[in-house]
């Protein structure tokens, strides 16, 4: 199966609800916050339907005109583009992808801040998240006065809770360092294997 951009998937998606034009899917990859998934602009989103049409996943199924505005061309997927919606996603959702953030990155050396720093850098990271969370509260109450049915907006209920999950450890990490639950001198490696254990799942 030729390998699709993370962008192409969402367009699959939105196509496989039904037919639309390029602008349209993109308003409403806005109004649902997928624009939080994967990056997408107007040219980049009508180049992924210009591909798909090549690869056969969608095809043109008629145009419309609104007063002077250019030609749209609205586009639906094809049962080649369902199979490979549903095999992409099937793999994408059971399978875990090892990927690289750069928080994590930075969380593995962050002992080169000094305390201080690092405990407001982390309490910064958790009031940004906080507000990111605040933002997808936003969304969710949207998409529900809408009546959008819940599976449409699984994502968003996802990324709330790993929001959640993300701000409860910061949160924690943040005030073991400021304690000296975390002890930010001495040596790497403890006398006692059992010392640093305490974050280890058992």
């Amino acid at each position: 199966m030729t390998s699709l951009t993370p962008l192409a998937f969402a367009a699959l998606g939105l196509l496989a609800e039904s037919p639309m034009h390029p602008y349209e899917m993109y308003q409403l990859m806005l109004q649902r916050r997928e624009d939080q998934n994967v990056k997408v602009r107007p040219g980049t989103l009508y180049h992924q339907i210009g591909r798909l049409v090549e690869l056969g996943h969608v095809e043109p199924v008629g145009t419309e005109r609104a007063g002077n505005r250019p030609e749209r061309t609205t586009y639906a997927i094809t049962d080649r583009g369902r199979q490979a919606l549903e095999d992409g996603l099937r793999h994408m959702v059971a399978e875990p992808a090892d990927e690289y953030p750069q928080f994590h990155l930075a969380v593995s050396h962050v002992d080169n801040l000094s305390a201080e720093d690092a405990v407001l850098a982390l309490r910064a990271r958790r009031d940004a998240l906080r507000t990111r969370r605040a933002e997808y509260d936003q969304a969710a109450t949207g998409l529900q006065a809408k009546g959008l049915a819940d599976r449409y907006w699984l994502d968003v209920s996802y990324v709330r809770a790993m929001l959640t999950a993300q701000i409860e450890w910061l949160t924690a990490t943040a005030d073991r360092i400021a304690t000296g639950d975390v002890p930010w001198d001495g040596p790497a490696l403890s006398a006692d294997p059992t010392e640093n254990s305490k974050d280890t799942p058992r």
